[in-house]
């Protein structure tokens, strides 16, 4: 199997580690300018491509890497040329150009992968499954939080460019709606706030957005730009009808269950240690990633996927603006 990356930044970096720990032949990287390649390419010994068009008849996977409002020419150009498609979350910028990607894969018979790596890390992993084994009880709050410092770039920076990223209501939140989903299923209704920096070379960008589930859970997800470098911290806690999971990236203990024990008040809590970190989440999703191409096998993360986590980030965004709760299936019949 012969992979194509597009983008050389910090995502188009961690997938070509990722790809080198697979059994994949990585030809070579596409980038705005071709010195931007170079570095990468010079690295890993491999080819550099003037752009997309000139890779593709070099591959069989193209791993798109840039930019988010950049996806969707390129997957569309991909799916045409028969290629299968690993695209960066979020999968485009609008939920209309979001659910034209997952049609044209699929009326082209190629995979569509969405890189929603909040789902391979081993602590966020680990919770999740133990909601699904019932350790909790039937969820019903959860509490995310993903805040890190404002994203800068040299030139051009794209983040702070809402028309081409979304801002943090989309690009960086949008790995917390795709988890709250992915724990406490479908969203009905969101309602959001974000409070933002008016200078550029301000620091201070936050947003809460509040998740009514269908089932009747509630996910409350914070997000910031608002740390100094190089501060990253995520959270996470899930409360059940039977007990409570944490996790916070700041602590240094495992992942923390505290299940209530039927007859038993007064008996411990459990700890369920968290997976040890023996390699990056962006290699472990890869790896899933070529399993699922070689076998024809589902993928932990589907089209379908990615298109709701657009949804819900565009309901926040429509949330936001309007000052109203919004429902994602409304705000797609308004929007698109």
């Amino acid at each position: 199997m012969k992979v194509g990356i597009v983008g050389v930044g910090f995502m188009g970096t961690a997938h070509a580690e990722a790809w080198a720990a697979t059994d994949a032949e990585l030809v070579g990287f596409a980038a705005e300018t071709t010195d931007a390649a170079g570095s990468l390419a010079s690295l890993y010994g491999k080819q550099i491509f003037s752009d997309l068009d000139a890779m593709l008849p070099h591959v069989d996977v193209v791993d798109i890497c840039t930019p988010t409002h950049l996806h969707y020419d390129m997957v569309l150009q991909a799916a045409a040329a028969g290629k299968h498609v690993i695209c960066e979350k979020p999968l485009a910028r609008t939920v209309a150009h979001s659910r034209l990607m997952v049609d044209a894969c699929r009326e082209a018979g190629v995979r569509l992968l969405v890189g929603h790596v909040v789902r391979f890390f081993p602590q966020y992993a680990a919770a999740r499954q133990a909601v699904v084994d019932g350790q909790i009880g039937k969820p019903g709050v959860l509490r995310l939080t993903r805040c890190s410092y404002r994203p800068k770039k040299p030139v051009g920076n794209w983040f702070l460019d809402e028309a081409r990223s979304g801002g943090i209501l989309m690009d960086l939140m949008i790995h917390d709606y795709d988890y709250a989903r992915w724990v406490a299923g479908d969203v009905e209704a969101v309602f959001a706030r974000k409070i933002a920096s008016a200078h550029p070379d301000a620091s201070v960008d936050y947003a809460l957005a509040i998740l009514t589930h269908k089932n009747g859970a509630i996910s409350h997800i914070a997000g910031g730009w608002a740390y100094p470098p190089p501060t990253f911290r995520t959270a996470l806690e899930i409360a059940g009808d039977a007990g409570l999971i944490q996790f916070d990236s700041q602590e240094t203990a495992p992942i923390q269950n505290f299940i209530a024990k039927s007859g038993a008040a007064d008996s411990p809590d459990v700890a369920i240690p968290s997976s040890p970190v023996s390699e990056s989440p962006y290699t472990t999703q890869i790896k899933e990633f070529y399993a699922a191409l070689q076998s024809g096998s589902p993928a932990r993360v589907s089209p379908e996927d990615g298109l709701a986590a657009v949804q819900i980030a565009q309901a926040a965004i429509y949330s936001d603006e309007s000052g109203t709760a919004v429902r994602p299936d409304q705000f797609v019949e308004l929007q698109s």
